[in-house]
């Protein structure tokens, strides 16, 4: 650490507080501005600012506030490895002193929303949920994520890509539910691999490899993700298809949709078919109605089931936000399921923790679409060779499955 490590890193800090843009976002726009901040400074500050960020409750009550350095020193000292003598040179004599009791605090003696790192609303509804599985849930949360991958069948077998990664000196091994993930142990580059770069690999957190096997996909078919994004899970169904069929990437922001396209040609895949859409209720949508077998939609949620990997969500939402959300998933489901033809599949899935960003969005979705039945997952995850036991509906979460946490729903047209 040096004093210009610091202030760096402070400011960026500072600047994530502010909570008015994604971390990822707010970073990416720091670094640029710093072009002369080397690999391992940047790695410093990132790995500083989401550390921060995932610890911020409980850092506020020993700082005393949001001041982003006493935040920063406070999160390097108590998380960050580093011990009382390396901040000689970076700290002032007053912060040397308070450092040393904020490393000698008992979190454990702090009430359990501040414990658990969660905004009071939030510690509230997860709790009505999970019980005594909380703080379980919370640590797992609060942990960084592993770096997943999804094995493009078309291009290798699963076996072949483990191979090669051991070959090159890369740690990883087969997720334990997915057929197509391998878990890598570390943070290696690998979008610069040349299993990346030629398309034999993405970067796929297991989770949404299972909402797409929870399809079940079938050569020949139609198949719509209606809100694709950047195209993870449309290119997980195109595969599983085997390049055969139509698969439709629906969105209505034309840059995800263009972060789609170079993923798309290293891919290789031929049957994938992006759409950029107003609304719900796009002239595309109404004019595709009931032609599809399977239509996925992966709904814009609160995101509160990936924060081992976007920490800033719990800061950044709210009550009022999450209802906006319950509201724009209603409408977006309702229209979706005008696509699927009947005997058709709908699967309604978010990567939120929330009973009312899922299960009350389909049970008040079946009340007023008795053309639809729910259809237990755990047969249909048997189907595709993944061995997890699942009732109704599919629930995920990292403390239990390593996964981020997800909710899906599968709903057949009668």
């Amino acid at each position: 650490m040096t004093p210009g490590l610091i202030d760096a890193a402070a400011a960026a800090l500072a600047e994530l507080l502010r909570f008015d843009r994604p971390a990822d976002a707010v970073l990416s726009h720091f670094f640029r501005a710093r072009p002369k901040l080397g690999a391992r400074e940047r790695a410093f500050i990132a790995e500083a600012g989401y550390g921060a960020l995932r610890r911020l409750r409980s850092l506020e009550r020993l700082a005393g506030g949001r001041d982003a350095r006493r935040l920063l020193l406070a999160w390097l000292a108590r998380d960050g490895g580093h011990n009382l003598r390396q901040f000689e040179s970076v700290a002032t004599a007053g912060e040397l002193t308070w450092l040393s009791a904020v490393k000698a605090a008992d979190r454990e003696a702090l009430e359990p929303a501040v414990r658990l790192e969660l905004p009071d609303w939030l510690y509230a509804r997860l709790a009505a949920v999970y019980g005594e599985r909380l703080p379980a849930l919370a640590a797992a949360l609060n942990r960084p994520a592993p770096l997943d991958l999804r094995v493009n069948l078309l291009r290798a077998r699963r076996e072949e890509v483990l191979a090669r990664l051991a070959a090159d000196g890369i740690e990883a091994a087969p997720t334990p539910y997915s057929p197509w993930g391998v878990r890598l142990k570390g943070k290696p580059t690998i979008n610069r691999h040349p299993l990346f770069l030629d398309g034999v690999v993405e970067v796929q957190d297991e989770g949404s490899q299972l909402l797409a096997l929870l399809t079940g996909a079938r050569r020949g078919e139609m198949v719509c993700d209606f809100c694709a994004g950047a195209g993870g899970k449309t290119l997980a169904l195109a595969a599983m298809m085997r390049n055969s069929g139509r698969v439709y990437a629906f969105d209505v922001a034309p840059l995800r949709l263009k972060q789609l396209k170079p993923r798309l040609k290293r891919s290789g895949l031929s049957n994938v078919h992006p759409v950029l859409i107003s609304a719900e209720n796009d002239v595309h949508v109404k004019r595709l109605a009931g032609k599809f077998d399977r239509v996925l939609v992966d709904a814009p949620c609160s995101g509160l089931g990936t924060l081992r990997r976007n920490p800033d969500l719990k800061w950044r939402h709210s009550p009022a936000t999450v209802a906006e959300l319950t509201a724009k998933q209603a409408a977006i489901l309702a229209a979706a399921a005008r696509l699927v033809k009947p005997g058709g599949r709908l699967i309604y899935a978010t990567c939120s923790l929330l009973p009312e960003e899922n299960e009350v969005i389909v049970a008040d979705f079946l009340a007023r679409h008795t053309e639809f039945s729910l259809q237990p997952v755990g047969p249909l995850l048997a189907e595709q060779r993944v061995d997890l036991a699942m009732d109704e509906a599919l629930r995920l979460d990292p403390a239990q499955h390593g996964t981020d946490g997800f909710y899906a729903a599968v709903l057949t047209r009668t």
